[in-house]
């Protein structure tokens, strides 16, 4: 009878572990077919065309598998690795978890804390974005800035108090100088974001800085595009069926020497849009996105509306329509690319494109 009574114990006590603890898997398969304009052609000389098959227009394609256990006192262990990949190809982006791998502990009261590879705290924008996570929005005309990930990384999000909570992110260089001194490496990297929300409006602030690995300086031979300090004021207003969405950002360089005409030290970059959710299945976007950058850099502004129609709630019809516009010394493109990229107009040219694609999560 002891014998009996000691097994059932046993398997019950199985049972209340498993029900403490929770792995889930997910992700999304994003894919579209895409026509753009204004793409240099082979001579250099002009402008042409393309159609193609693309994956992650409306959001990167990604699998993912996060989980929880319940260690008692109210706490809990956590752990997240996620990758994106192509969905036209297959392929997955550089490292087998490039975008999450991260460990840490957890409390209700006092928040988590998290160490590992990270999406970088910059990627705090795309929740005031009207086009989120699209190819074409606010990464756009700051070449990437706001996408980056981020390894040897120690971060803490508080729980929300009065409506206000705090995120902040520290990345460690890994070399023997603080800020970087290995240009195949990563420099330091930090930031801190405050947010409030109520019913009626969100605000959020960041401030962040991204340190050249080769020598922890705030500046690179692209000027401000990837080794900077930024600075970011964005705010959400819901209005009932609408939400209006905007941010300023501006991103300095420091002590930045020898930069040829063209490099900018120092950018300005803004946006502002509107989501109408007309039904609860059809949503309607429109936003304008605008750079400044000073040494001759030029300006830029990007036009575009879209929406997406979901067709049940994992599964959504997206499309978005969209133009930029150069100053006579700009090369800004639709995408987040880098300023030598081929698939940048010519210098003082406009870009065009529209595309079309499903997303499906799970």
């Amino acid at each position: 009878m002891k014998k009996v009574m000691l097994a059932a114990a046993l398997m019950s006590a199985g049972v209340i572990a498993h029900a403490q603890s929770s792995v889930t898997l997910y992700g999304r398969i994003d894919a579209g077919l895409e026509y753009m304009s204004g793409i240099p052609n082979a001579t250099g000389g002009g402008s042409s065309s393309r159609f193609r098959a693309e994956s992650g227009d409306w959001g990167t394609s990604l699998w993912g598998m996060k989980g929880v256990e319940d260690i008692g006192g109210g706490n809990q262990v956590v752990f997240k690795l996620e990758n994106g990949f192509n969905a036209m190809t297959g392929g997955l982006q550089s490292t087998l978890f490039n975008r999450w791998a991260t460990v840490g502990l957890s409390n209700e009261n006092y928040g988590t804390f998290t160490m590992g590879r990270m999406l970088y705290i910059s990627n705090g924008v795309w929740d005031f974005d009207p086009f989120g996570q699209s190819s074409w929005s606010s990464a756009s005309l700051v070449r990437g800035r706001n996408w980056p990930q981020s390894s040897n990384n120690v971060a803490y999000q508080s729980p929300k108090w009065n409506g206000f909570d705090f995120y902040g992110q520290y990345s460690l260089s890994n070399d023997t100088n603080w800020n970087g001194n290995n240009a195949a490496g990563q420099g330091r990297e930090d930031g801190l974001q405050l947010t409030y929300t109520n019913t009626l409006f969100q605000v959020r602030g960041i401030y962040d800085e991204i340190r050249n690995p080769a020598n922890g300086t705030l500046n690179g031979t692209d000027g401000a595009f990837s080794y900077s300090r930024e600075y970011t004021a964005a705010a959400n207003v819901f209005l009932g069926q609408f939400k209006l969405q905007g941010a300023y950002q501006a991103i300095r360089t420091s002590g930045a020497k020898g930069l040829g005409i063209g490099t900018p030290s120092s950018l300005d970059h803004e946006w502002g849009g509107v989501v109408w959710q007309a039904t609860p299945a059809l949503a309607a976007i429109g936003a304008v996105y605008h750079v400044n950058g000073n040494n001759g850099a030029g300006n830029a502004t990007m036009y575009t509306i879209g929406g997406s129609y979901n067709l049940s709630k994992r599964t959504l019809l997206d499309i978005q329509i969209a133009s930029v516009h150069n100053s006579k010394n700009a090369n800004f493109s639709l995408e987040a690319n880098g300023v030598s990229n081929p698939d940048n107009p010519l210098a003082g040219h406009s870009q065009s494109g529209v595309y079309a694609g499903i997303q499906h999560s799970f």
